[in-house]
């Protein structure tokens, strides 16, 4: 039985809908109907995560043979340019298996060509804001960040390397590559002294390699909540009470006495963007197929998920190890799918994000992106930035590493500045959506200074926040942020 409709041609493009919304602020709908494969759904969910789209509600099902996915959209940055009718469906389309003989074609064929990585150089003038202006740009061109090297001179010039790929897979032509470097030079503008763009050589593989964490800093980074007791993983997150209320709400059950071949997986938690992502790329790792799936709508900024499941030979999740160690992972990720903190590094202040990269190879998407956002905003510049793979725990993490320039507004050497600026990039990060009365900023340390500009147009309030006020904050910030350091500051601590 095909689910969905009648079975499309192998390589259709009707295997993938979009039906965009009719009046402003309508979801648009995506379908997917295609032959199914484990990791499918996750795999989706990565690219929606990745063309900047949010999650209002989700359905999957399944026969074993095909699928049939339905998810409402919203987007989630006014911003971007989004190209729904190619750029998005051509991703969708890159995933879906074209015809039922898939596994086997799979199997039979060797391993597909990686990817050619791509080295984009450029020296400019510095300025507040320029490493997520260039993001910005390689986003809309969909180029992925594979690694980042970014170095600030004494006299205020930046030498920034960017390893990037081709999610077209077009960057080998004349033509990709000059669009590419005429967007950089039109944002970069006179500040450009030179950018260059080459296949990436040698030096690809030896700035992988250099180490980049301390084994206090990556005790700290990758500490797993559920070693903490609640007050203390509370405390570490500076959650509000209402997060923290959320937080002991959220659950994971496993019930096997609902259906003879399947096992029931019921997800209670706060909601955040990608929620629905971290849930999908955990079952994938653990290689758990989806039969039948609701996400449901928020509520009271709470979501909750049902999956009917079965492990390899369409068998239920019986071993109760396993069961534990599933339920474990899940609540991790939906607590904290991002890792946040900010330290010391030597004399000067570091903000180190992490995110755990699937068993494939893939990292978290638009990561990068939004941290850059979040810094431009609070009219924090980068003195250096790098992206690092690192191995802890037994999984492979993708570490951001963010030298922050001591020449801004805030003390960072103050733990209570460093607590705010964290929460303000977990929120930039689509951190867990808060209820009524929240706002995208915090309390009473941090506000945006007359010299920033105010609340950036391009920065906005995650689905289902409140911006209340975007007064200036002047004298009262200054009073909370000027004094000494102290060097017994603790770092402040986060988890998404």
């Amino acid at each position: 039985m095909i689910l969905g409709g009648a079975m499309r041609a192998p390589g259709s493009e009707d295997a993938v809908v979009i039906e965009k919304g009719k009046k402003a602020g309508e979801p648009h709908v995506i379908t997917v109907n295609c032959p199914d494969r484990t990791g499918l759904g996750c795999d989706i969910c990565r690219i929606v995560l990745d063309f900047g789209l949010y999650i209002k509600k989700g359905d999957v099902t399944t026969d074993g043979v095909w699928c049939y996915i339905v998810l409402w959209v919203v987007p989630h940055y006014d911003s971007l340019i989004l190209r729904w009718s190619h750029d998005l469906k051509t991703q969708l389309l890159s995933v879906c298996p074209s015809c039922p003989t898939y596994f086997l074609l799979n199997l039979m064929s060797p391993s597909p060509t990686p990817t050619s990585v791509y080295l984009l150089n450029f020296f400019c003038l510095d300025r507040t804001g320029l490493l997520h202006d260039v993001t910005q740009v390689l986003t809309e061109l969909e180029l992925s960040i594979q690694s980042v090297k970014v170095t600030t001179t004494p006299d205020e010039r930046v030498l920034d390397l960017f390893f990037i790929t081709d999610n077209l897979d077009l960057l080998h032509t004349k033509k990709r590559q000059d669009e590419t470097l005429v967007q950089f030079r039109s944002v970069l503008g006179e500040s450009c002294i030179s950018c260059e763009l080459k296949l990436a050589g040698p030096e690809y593989e030896y700035h992988q390699k250099i180490p980049s964490l301390s084994p206090e800093v990556a005790e700290e980074l990758f500490m797993m909540s559920e070693q903490l007791t609640d007050e203390e993983d509370n405390r570490a997150q500076a959650l509000s009470d209402d997060m923290i209320k959320m937080k002991k709400n959220s659950s994971v059950t496993v019930d096997n006495s609902l259906s003879p071949s399947h096992t029931l997986l019921q997800i209670r938690c706060a909601d955040h963007r990608g929620l629905l992502y971290d849930v999908l790329r955990t079952l994938k790792d653990f290689n758990v197929k989806i039969s039948y799936g609701r996400f449901l709508p928020r509520t009271q900024g709470h979501r909750d998920i049902e999956r009917f499941v079965q492990v390899k030979d369409e068998k239920k999740i019986l071993d109760p190890d396993k069961q534990s160690s599933l339920c474990l992972r899940l609540k991790a990720e939906m607590l904290h799918p991002l890792r946040v903190i900010i330290t010391n590094r030597g004399p000067d202040t570091e903000l180190v994000v992490a995110n755990p990269v699937e068993l494939s190879g893939k990292g978290r998407p638009r990561v990068f992106y939004d941290v850059t956002l979040s810094l431009k905003v609070l009219g924090i510049c980068v003195f250096s930035a790098e992206i690092r793979r690192y191995t802890a725990g037994n999984r492979e993490w993708e570490v951001y590493r963010f030298l922050l320039d001591e020449n801004c507004l805030f003390q960072l050497g103050s733990a209570s500045v460093r607590n705010e600026i964290a929460n303000q990039v977990k929120h930039g990060l689509g951190n867990h959506i808060e209820s009524r009365g929240s706002t995208w900023g915090s309390s009473s340390t941090l506000g945006i200074h007359r010299s920033c500009g105010g609340i950036h147009k391009n920065m906005e309030a995650p689905i289902g926040a409140v911006v209340v006020s975007t007064r200036i904050w002047g004298r009262s910030l200054a009073r909370a942020t000027h004094g000494e350091k102290r060097k017994d500051e603790p770092a402040a601590r986060g988890g998404i």
